[in-house]
Parts: C-alpha cells; structure tokens; sequence
C-alpha cells in the first residue's frame, strides 16, 4: 500500500513538472511569436532549412524574428504620414500621376513580419493603373511604434484609422488590400468597426489563430496537440484579447462589399479548406483566384505576375 501511495505521488508529480515545462516552453514561443527582436541578425530559418539542433532549439523557444525595417522607399514623390491609432503608425501616401483623374486610393497591409517597403512593387502596379496609393507599416514594423504584431487582431483597429483618414479627406473611393496577416485585419476591421470600402483585394488570409498556429508546427513536422493550443492561448493571455475567437472565416459573414480572394495551391500556411471557408461566407460580390503552384508567397514574384495584375485590373474595374 505504502508503494502504490509512493508510486501515485511521484506520477502527480512528474505529470505536474512536464504541465509546468510544457506551459512555459508554449509561454516563450507566444511571447516570440508575438514580438520582435532588435537583433537584425538572428532571424530563425525557414523549416525546410534547419537541421535537427536548430529545430530543437526553435521548439523549445520559439522562432527568432528581427523588427522588419524598411530599406526602400517609393520610387515616386511620396508624402510620409503619421497616424495615431492604437499605436503610433506610419504610411507612405503616393499621389495618382494624374490627380484630376485619379480613380480612388488603394490601401496597402502587409503580412506577418513585413513591412509596407514589401509592397512597393504591388504599390507600382496600382499606380500605373491611376490609383494614389497608401501603404502602412502596422505596429511592430518600419517607422510605426513597438515591436509587437497581434496576427491581425488589433492591427484591425489601425486599417480603420487608414480608413477614416482618408474618408475625412474627402475619399470617395477607397479600396483595401492585404496580404495574409493584412488581409485578416481587413476583415476583422469590417467585421467589428463596419467601415464601408469600395472593395478588397485580399491575399491568403488564414482560416482562425488556430488554424495557423498549427499549420506552422505542421511545417516543422512536428505534433500540433497540446503546444498548438497552449501556444493560441498564452499568445492571447499576453497581448490581451482571446486569440481562440480570432476567426476570419467568422469576420467574413460581415462583409458584404466586392471581394477578391487570391490563394496559391501549394500554400503550406493556409490550407484550401480555410480560403473556401472564407470564400463560402463573404456576403457581397466575389471572385475566387487561384493560382496552382503558388505557395504562401508574393505573387509578383512567380510565374503568375501576369495573371495577378490582370486579376487585379479586371476586379477594380468591375467596381
């Protein structure tokens, strides 16, 4: 009896201990998710490029992200703007060459870990096609303020700020685009502050925090359950909001302007599932665009640059 009783103790404690590591292992992976580093130099390697140290050592600590800096600016005259949302936040803002006849601004969010210098070359394309054009550096990167990113939660408070801007400044037409993290808080932004764009062009948004969480342990062939989910968790708990309710195939349900919606097949952050998700519950006008052998990628970048620009072209001119 005495032994069985020895036995339980020790069984409740080694549970205790290894709940205890795993918690704390999930807190440092949150809290790197989540925030940038000041060292330029220690990026964490894509997946496919680590070897067995590095990859025990990114599971048990977390990715290594340094702040995105931007190393370009517009090749055109551009007016550099300063919002104050819930952060401090900067954008360039690039007048249409031809003012008089400009057809409306194009909003430009960028994803996870970049920076709005990473959407000059789509910047490019929409001024050729008469657009002025903003892009926005989110909280966290470029000239805006701190080095924390929320995946497009409360990133979706600053695509409103963008909005109410440049409606005060008498902007009839204004359209939004993002890609991947941006795209989601373009739906979350609809969805909760109901602003009212012309259109939106989006880029691989992923299905819920969930969802992407674990698609990025996927990636590093390892178990999604239970860091997956503590991970969710802890990342919430510290930048306060509920991450598990973060879901932008629900955001989707709430908007109703036209809507195009770019995917690659061979995305390995979001599945086809997830952009089906969204597709399905866009309430407005919508296209769907795939683009087979893409990845979770800059479009501009692969084969598909033709096909993208003219997607993009026939789209704002439906609208």
């Amino acid at each position: 009896m005495r032994n069985r009783k020895k036995i339980i103790k020790r069984s409740l404690w080694t549970f205790a201990i290894l709940l205890i590591g795993i918690n704390v292992i999930a807190i440092f992976h949150a809290y790197q998710f989540t925030h940038f580093s000041t060292d330029t130099l220690l990026k964490t390697k894509r997946p496919e490029e680590l070897n067995m140290g590095d990859k025990l050592k990114t599971l048990l600590f977390g990715i290594n992200n340094p702040r995105p800096i931007n190393k370009l600016v517009p090749k055109q005259a551009y007016e550099t703007i300063t919002l104050q949302s819930n952060k401090k936040i900067e954008a360039w803002y690039i007048s249409a060459f031809n003012k008089d006849s400009a057809k409306g601004t194009l909003i430009l969010f960028h994803g996870y870990g970049g920076n709005k210098a990473s959407m000059l070359d789509k910047s490019d394309i929409f001024y050729a096609q008469q657009y002025n054009v903003m892009l926005v550096d989110f909280m966290g990167s470029g000239g805006s303020e701190g080095n924390q990113t929320t995946i497009g939660f409360k990133e979706a408070e600053e695509v409103k700020t963008c909005y109410d801007y440049l409606v005060k400044k008498g902007e009839k037409n204004v359209y939004l685009f993002g890609t991947s993290m941006g795209a989601v808080a373009i739906l979350k932004a609809i969805a909760e502050y109901q602003i009212q764009p012309k259109a939106i062009l989006l880029e691989c948004p992923f299905g819920s925090m969930q969802q992407t969480v674990e698609a990025r342990f996927k990636n590093m062939h390892a178990p999604t359950f239970p860091m997956a989910r503590l991970l969710v968790f802890w990342g919430g708990v510290q930048n306060g909001f509920w991450a598990f309710d973060h879901n932008p195939s629900e955001y989707a349900k709430k908007v109703h302007c036209p809507a195009l919606l770019l995917y690659g097949g061979q995305d390995k952050n979001v599945s086809r599932e997830e952009t089906d998700a969204i597709f399905k519950n866009l309430s407005g006008p919508k296209a769907l665009k795939i683009f087979e052998l893409a990845g979770h990628e800059n479009y501009l970048s692969t084969s598909y640059k033709d096909e993208w620009i003219r997607s993009m072209q026939e789209f704002l001119e439906s609208y």
